[in-house]
């Protein structure tokens, strides 16, 4: 038997493609609804393994304190209001229904009570498209472009997620590549599939480097890698059609 493929590793999953959030402060999430309420401040930014974008830690005049994405602009010490009846200032949590239109917003909750799923990544943010408040429903213009309708009682941060301009520092050299796809649970380098032999993956082989048979991309990873299909493999094959002969 051959050495594993990456890509069928990859898709089997463990520890080594996990995302190190073990490494966190907490999972970065709302409260739920009914102790999201009432004034707080930030405590402290955080850099969080694994996560594009800062972290701050809010602590409630009730005691609770919790993680969520830093707005662009947050600093230590800064008074922030969460839940119903607070204005839609940059930091501010509020409830979806009450968010005016045209107001840009992440970390929204795709179902009241989630803890916030869409518009998480560093320089990110949606805009509340329009109200419906016969229906109880809320338009977001995603940051795809997307509009959906979520929940208006769902939960959303006013604001840009800081640290927006992330991608655009070059890496400059391959060792910070690898450190960083360390971090993120990433697999660098990753080798090209025509570049290997044939036994390894359906792009080898050949004499000079083609696109080898053709891989559906509707598959999950790694199913469709490898020697999948065949009628016959192994010594028992080679027998097999010795004894045919």
């Amino acid at each position: 038997m051959g050495k594993r493929l990456l890509v069928q590793r990859r898709g089997r999953g463990g520890s080594q493609f996990i995302s190190p959030s073990w490494k966190r402060d907490g999972p970065v999430r709302y409260p739920p609804p009914e102790v999201l309420q009432g004034r707080g401040y930030v405590v402290e930014l955080l850099h969080e393994p694994g996560l594009n974008a800062p972290v701050a830690r809010i602590r409630l005049e009730s005691g609770i304190e919790f993680l969520n994405y830093a707005a662009e602009g947050l600093y230590v010490g800064q008074a922030i209001e969460v839940g119903r009846g607070a204005p839609p200032k940059p930091g501010n949590i509020m409830v979806l229904g009450e968010i005016p239109e045209g107001t840009m917003v992440f970390n929204i909750e795709k179902r009241p009570g989630d803890g916030g799923k869409f518009a998480r990544a560093s320089g990110t943010y949606a805009v509340i498209a329009g109200q419906k408040p016969e229906e109880g429903k809320t338009l977001v213009r995603l940051p795809s472009g997307r509009v959906v309708e979520v929940e208006a009682t769902g939960r959303a941060t006013v604001g840009i997620v800081a640290g927006g301009g992330r991608v655009e520092k070059p890496l400059l050299k391959a060792g910070r590549k690898y450190h960083r796809s360390r971090a993120k649970a990433w697999k660098y380098p990753t080798v090209r599939g025509k570049a290997m032999s044939p036994y390894a993956h359906p792009h080898g082989g050949g004499s000079h480097q083609t696109g080898g048979r053709p891989v559906p991309k509707t598959a999950p990873p790694g199913q469709k890698v490898g020697f999948y299909g065949s009628r016959c493999t192994g010594r028992g094959c080679v027998r097999a059609r010795a004894q045919q002969q």
